[in-house]
């Protein structure tokens, strides 16, 4: 196992994430480049049954115990340390969401390990391993070079497909003894699910999204106007969610909903990352914006370098007017 390419798999109630099956993806490019085995780590409490969803892993660490029913990144971390150190892995992939965020800080800290976050992609380059992250809420991405092992990557939603990740293979299981050495400082008590709104906007067709663009509240009648018209509802990012214009419900992102509509429109905003994997997977993308360098343009399948409050009523007046047009045909 020294020297092999390991992926933190991320468990939450009871399922294997989505971003596992990504991280894997890449896990294998990275083995394979470095000509070693990848494997997967799996930490839980009666959750071996999860291990059959790993088969993109040449095998599966499994390690149980009732401190990890729940993720928390002390007790994670406490629990990888003295694996690491035994078996000295190349490299850790930690996927990089709300379940486990501080996981790869944590361990890194105590290995005195170098640790990137934030990586859109891990290379080997040279026999080295190359990280490109991205900063300040993704307006900068930058190339890191890591030379000392092991290294610590957080690899951030969207590296790779998902699909790539996974496989009907029944990986090997290797399972392992777990002593958590101290009680952790911080433990789960409950998840506490928020109401349902009025609209679930996880089963919209359309979807008007706003950001900060709109500039104020008033601005959200422009946005309802063009939902309407699309017959679908309108959503946010979570700087108009923070200033209280839309419930949490209307969301979306990281710390809310992700959405699959088929239609997506961006209205004044920028992408950040945290927004981006919650809509990344709509069947269309447009995007608003004054900025020509926003990184929603990244994503988009049609971009508008143009103000949000002149665009949407031109936008809502063409809908209306298709439809008319329909209707008498």
């Amino acid at each position: 196992m020294a020297g092999n390419v390991w992926v933190l798999a991320e468990q939450w109630q009871g399922q294997i994430t989505e971003i596992t099956f990504e991280v894997l993806a890449l896990g294998q490019e990275v083995a394979r480049d470095l000509g070693v085995k990848l494997e997967a780590v799996l930490l839980g409490h009666h959750a071996k049954e999860l291990v059959s969803a790993l088969g993109a892993a040449d095998a599966v660490l499994y390690l149980d115990h009732p401190g990890l029913a729940e993720p928390t990144p002390e007790a994670y971390s406490q629990t990888l340390l003295p694996l690491i150190k035994e078996e000295q892995p190349h490299a850790v992939l930690i996927p990089l969401t709300n379940v486990t965020m501080g996981v790869g800080t944590l361990l890194a800290a105590a290995l005195e390990a170098p640790v990137v976050n934030f990586c859109k992609d891990v290379r080997v380059t040279d026999g080295a391993l190359q990280a490109r992250c991205v900063l300040y809420g993704g307006k900068i991405e930058t190339t890191v070079a890591v030379a000392a092992r092991p290294a610590v990557f957080g690899v951030w939603p969207g590296a790779r497909p998902a699909d790539a990740g996974r496989s009907t293979r029944v990986p090997a299981v290797v399972e392992r003894t777990v002593a958590l050495p101290d009680a952790p400082r911080v433990r789960f008590r409950a998840y506490h699910m928020p109401e349902a709104g009025d609209i679930d906007i996880t089963k919209q067709d359309a979807l008007v999204a706003v950001g900060r663009g709109i500039q104020s509240q008033d601005g959200l009648e422009l946005a309802e106007a063009l939902a309407t018209a699309l017959g679908g509802a309108v959503c946010g990012s979570r700087p108009v969610i923070d200033q209280g214009w839309l419930p949490l419900t209307r969301q979306v992102g990281k710390s809310g909903a992700m959405v699959k509509p088929r239609l997506y429109l961006a209205a004044g905003i920028s992408g950040a990352p945290e927004h981006v994997e919650g809509m990344k997977h709509a069947q269309l993308i447009i995007a608003i914006n004054t900025d020509a360098g926003a990184p929603i343009f990244q994503v988009a399948h049609y971009g508008i370098v143009a103000d949000v409050r002149d665009v949407l009523p031109l936008l809502t007046a063409a809908v209306r007017a298709r439809k008319v047009e329909a209707s008498h045909a």
